[in-house]
């Protein structure tokens, strides 16, 4: 009985260590993606350089902010599974 609930703990710690590893590869990704191909199109249109900074900007925050989001739950999953509750 005690095994397998110390068994499932460790697992959900597991998991959400993981989790959030892959959630922050993902951001790094995603983000060095927007940020080349962002740089490419500035330099074939540099009139244009303006509104693809910003937007650039602005998806580039999206992505933090999902990506904090999952790193949070991932964290409330460890905190869960280690008995704190809220």
């Amino acid at each position: 009985m005690l095994t397998s609930i110390l068994l499932s703990a460790g697992l959900a710690l597991m998991g959400a260590g993981i989790g959030a590893g892959i959630v922050a590869i993902g951001a790094g990704l995603g983000i060095g993606r927007i940020g080349g191909q962002a740089m490419e199109s500035i330099a074939r249109q540099p009139e244009a350089a303006g509104k693809v900074q910003t937007a650039m900007l602005i998806i580039a925050a999206l992505i933090e902010v999902v990506s904090l989001f999952a790193v949070v739950v991932c964290l409330l999953i460890a905190l869960n599974a280690g008995g704190l509750t809220f």
